[in-house]
């Protein structure tokens, strides 16, 4: 077996870490996934309030109600306010994950083709000492057998 060059070392470093950004950006797509969720699910809420409030105020509802259902739809809006900022934020940690997650397959695929190149180099010199060492016995038989006669 072929001992380890440096740059079989560089490949499998740079496969770590692209491993590494392909993981990290699954789990910021899980955060994205959750956050987005929350979002919904205080979306759903915000509405189902509003339309309470509706209902109430149609029916007739006292100042103090009233004042407590526009705070909590106020600490609602607050809640979606601060859930669309989380959802910012992650995406701008996707993009830079996406971003080093290219940068990584780059970087690997310029080592990849390096790698091909010194092997095709080598293939290439052994080919040759081959037919040296083939050219070199055929000489030497066509002396011995010119000798002979």
């Amino acid at each position: 077996m072929n001992p380890e060059t440096p740059l079989d070392v560089l490949i499998n470093l740079t496969q770590d870490k692209l491993d590494e950004a392909g993981r990290a950006l699954a789990e910021l797509g899980t955060q994205r996934r959750e956050a987005q969720g929350q979002l919904n699910t205080l979306d759903g809420y915000r509405s189902d309030y509003t339309q309470r409030l509706q209902n109430t105020t149609e029916g007739g509802v006292t100042a103090s109600n009233y004042h407590n259902f526009r705070h909590f739809i106020a600490t609602l809006d607050e809640a979606i306010s601060q859930q669309n900022r989380i959802l910012a934020q992650i995406d701008t940690r996707i993009a830079a994950g996406r971003q080093q997650w290219h940068d990584e397959k780059r970087r690997l695929n310029s080592y990849e083709t390096l790698k091909a190149r010194q092997l095709s180099q080598l293939q290439a010199r052994e080919q040759r000492r081959e037919q040296r060492a083939s050219d070199e016995a055929a000489a030497g038989l066509y002396r011995r057998l010119r000798q002979s006669h």
